[in-house]
């Protein structure tokens, strides 16, 4: 393996790759390279036993130029500056190419949850939350869940903002419990913009995703969804799944939901009695499939792996999961990569849901959030592919970034300079 890419050079990098396909001013594409503010805080917690533990904690707001700063807050031993910065430049870059009026932002905490109790982990939340306060808002900044965080959490972040504002403000965050204001179809919006990415694909490289063997890096809540929804409505083959804990592999294909549910009552998928053989992750990223998913964190492909990777396609759900090397690789491989700033957007356009009904005080049925994903999603989809044919970039991912720099900077020119 060679060495691990900082996510936020991946992030310029990918930036100046569309750059050179743009008539755009080399200060202004400077400007989109860079967060506008950061957070960073040390929060101090007491534990159950009475002791305090100290928590580093990051937001980035990397741009608001299209509107509120929009993006999760995840738990996460590996949480680092230049990672939240990153992640939030990415959602700059997301919610631009679905074409949904939010800017770019994104939050975590340094900390393994897995080794705290319930209430720790509350603690935890609701200071962060105070610490946010001030620079969050239904207009501001909304946040959402990320990596090790979900619904309960996002409730915590609400009920402590609304407390400490003496207001109410559901769109204050998203990613909520349906009683507490979240949105239908959220949890799974993330994966099912994942297998719409998957299908708009094929079908645009006419291949036939029916019967197409399929592999899953990440077995979470969107590579699971993800596995499942392709699975259900398109027909395709699950082969192999993995998590932390190592990967699972049947060429004959296994039953996606029934692996999900076993990983839910052991902790991990390794052991499903589905699985004809045990690999290790790096095992299930070079398997001879028709689709790839990495769907856990970033750099999960580097260089020297992507010469081996032999599935035709890749759909990322995850955020980051190509190195821009190895995006080099694969391209003279003409290995098809689906960019997650698409394939996951599913997540943050649910999410804009979520803050459009709380601002209405109005709630969808989750057969029209799902309608409604699937047009932004189709509708994002065909953008990319004309900007991938009418500028002739050398990849999907390039394409993606070209229709999201462009919709910046119309925004930023469009609203001027301050002096």
């Amino acid at each position: 393996m060679s060495e691990e890419a900082n996510p936020f050079e991946s992030l310029q990098e990918q930036v100046d790759d569309a750059a050179e396909f743009l008539d755009v001013r080399s200060d202004l594409l400077e400007r989109l390279k860079h967060p506008e503010r950061i957070l960073e805080t040390n929060l101090t917690v007491e534990m159950d036993d009475g002791s305090l533990e100290v928590f580093k904690a990051f937001r980035s707001q990397f741009n608001g130029d299209r509107g509120p700063y929009k993006g999760g807050i995840r738990y996460h031993p590996g949480v680092s500056r230049d990672e939240v910065k990153a992640l939030s430049g990415w959602m700059v870059y997301k919610t631009a190419v679905v074409d949904i009026p939010y800017g770019g932002g994104k939050g975590g905490i340094v900390v393994d949850p897995r080794e705290y109790s319930d209430g720790e982990v509350e603690r935890l939340t609701r200071a962060f939350a105070n610490e946010l306060r001030p620079i969050i808002g239904e207009d501001t900044d909304i946040p959402a869940p990320d990596v090790n965080t979900g619904q309960r959490e996002m409730n915590w972040i609400k009920d402590t903002y609304e407390t400490l504002e003496n207001t109410t403000a559901p769109g204050v965050i998203t990613g909520k419990a349906p009683d507490s204001g979240g949105s239908a179809g959220r949890v799974e919006a993330t994966g099912r913009s994942t297998m719409l990415t998957a299908r708009e694909a094929f079908d645009y490289l006419d291949k036939d995703i029916e019967g197409a063997t399929v592999a899953v890096q990440g077995y979470g809540n969107a590579g699971s969804i993800a596995a499942r929804l392709i699975e259900e409505e398109l027909g395709g083959t699950v082969v192999a799944a993995s998590d932390s804990s190592g990967a699972i592999y049947n060429a004959d294909g296994f039953d996606a939901a029934a692996a999900k549910d076993y990983k839910d009552e052991t902790g991990s998928v390794t052991g499903f009695s589905q699985a004809a053989e045990e690999l290790t992750n790096e095992e299930l990223l070079t398997l001879d499939v028709d689709l790839l998913i990495p769907a856990a964190l970033e750099n999960a492909i580097d260089a020297d792996l992507a010469e081996d990777v032999q599935a035709d396609v890749v759909v990322e759900a995850a955020n980051g999961p190509i190195t821009p090397d190895a995006d080099d690789v694969l391209t003279e491989r003409d290995v098809e990569v689906l960019p997650d700033i698409l394939a996951n957007a599913g997540g943050v356009t649910v999410s804009y849901f979520e803050w459009v009904q709380n601002r209405q005080r109005f709630y969808w049925t989750e057969q029209r959030v799902n309608d409604e994903l699937e047009r932004v999603i189709t509708e994002a989809f065909d953008a990319l592919t004309d900007a991938y044919e009418e500028k002739g970039t050398p990849n999907f991912r390039t394409a993606a970034y070209v229709v999201a720099i462009e919709r910046v900077v119309k925004a930023y020119q469009q609203g001027g300079t301050w002096p």
